[in-house]
């Protein structure tokens, strides 16, 4: 008679899911055990995502990658380091690896930068990344053929992981650490530029496309946590789809995507073109003027719809016409018209602005990087320790 009475309470009293009468009544007890361990299970769930927050934000606060660059220095990043050389197997992938290096070298001849100013990052340690990526993916990188996929390069896979760590990864971290110092410096500066970086392929959990380290999400979490910053948009301009970062902030408000993409080439991503904020999809053999007249649009509308505090700007030259994989028709000089339309757009705004080099598969790629740079200087967008005479 009691069991009966306590059914009937617990019908009418307990939040039962559809299907669990049953289990009320003929168990109870069980049932109130279940839902306690829900209860607890919901608690813990909440409480394990409160002390992870906790440790990414102390593994940031505690990371030696941000430091004080002297006012003799331009916000111009990079390292001997990041340039990829070892027995020419990086030249069995399109990308071309030494191109950091020598976008630097045209810099220093054309005689707007003096190679003392340029800062040099740190290579990000472990608990640097950490910060977004899993122990569990960190250590698939000490695989060699788990590298190889993501590099693309299938060679790679038969070498001494200890020597792929060297030759393949480090140059990546290095040039993580360059991206995550840019935002600092951009934030104290107005700009800042690293001669390399923008991953955009590599998410949380996921490499792929010649990216190792997802570069832009950490420079982002590191930027919220150190720099008190609370909205940023990145504006993706790659001919690639930066299906890595549309990953890791899906469904974050916080974060404003703008992608203008080729969307008939890789990565073909079509989960990661949901969490895409704006989308602009330039088709193969789309020309310069028709792209530079999307691209206004597009700069138009999400000044509209978003009020950032950093700017990441993913400025790929692989929309470069003859460009193998980007299959576009933009020429150097429409390059560096977009550039300076995206500088235009932050330097209205008075938001800090971080560029990043990402992709681009000629050789030209490094000379209309460092001309774009120049025309940055020329129409006073960016400052450069050497000045540039008219011509």
């Amino acid at each position: 008679m009691v069991l009966v009475e306590l059914n009937d309470s617990l019908t009418s009293s307990l939040p039962i899911k559809q299907g669990e009468f049953a289990a009320v009544r003929t168990s109870p007890i069980l049932y109130l055990r279940r839902c306690n361990r829900r209860q607890l299970s919901s608690s813990m769930s909440s409480s394990s995502a409160n002390d992870a927050e906790t440790l990414r934000r102390n593994r940031i606060l505690s990371s030696k990658l941000y430091f004080d660059v002297s006012r003799s220095k331009v916000p111009l990043i990079y390292s001997e380091s990041y340039d990829i050389a070892f027995l020419g197997i990086e030249k069995l992938h399109p990308f071309d690896s030494s191109k950091w290096g020598r976008i630097c070298r045209f810099l220093v001849s054309f005689g707007i930068l003096d190679k003392k100013c340029i800062v040099e990052p740190l290579e990000a340690s472990k608990d640097d990344l950490l910060v977004v990526h899993s122990e569990s993916y960190l250590n698939g990188l000490k695989e060699s053929s788990k590298v190889a996929m993501i590099v693309e390069v299938p060679p790679v896979a038969l070498i001494p992981n200890c020597i792929v760590q060297q030759k393949v990864l480090f140059p990546f971290r290095k040039q993580v650490g360059g991206t995550i110092l840019a935002a600092k410096l951009a934030k104290e500066r107005g700009w800042a530029i690293n001669v390399g970086g923008g991953f955009h392929h590599c998410s949380a959990e996921k490499g792929g496309g010649f990216c190792a380290y997802a570069d832009i999400s950490l420079c982002i979490h590191f930027a919220f946590v150190r720099l008190n910053i609370s909205r940023v948009m990145i504006i993706d301009l790659d001919a690639h789809q930066g299906n890595g970062h549309e990953m890791d902030f899906a469904y974050d408000s916080s974060v404003y995507i703008l992608d203008m993409y080729n969307p008939g080439i890789y990565p073909l991503d079509y989960e990661a073109r949901n969490y895409i904020n704006q989308k602009v999809e330039v088709k193969s053999g789309t020309l310069t003027e028709e792209y530079l007249q999307k691209l206004d649009e597009a700069l138009e509308v999400a000044g509209r719809m978003f009020n950032p505090e950093l700017v990441i700007y993913n400025a790929g030259t692989d929309i470069l016409e003859g460009d193998p994989l980007g299959r576009l028709k933009i020429s150097a000089d429409g390059i560096a018209l977009r550039d300076e339309k995206v500088f235009q757009f932050a330097r209205d705004k008075n938001i800090p602005i971080v560029m990043l080099t990402s992709g681009g598969y000629m050789k030209s790629s490094a000379k209309v990087i460092a001309d774009s740079i120049v025309n940055l200087s020329k129409k006073c967008l960016i400052e450069t320790s050497g000045a540039l005479t008219s011509t």
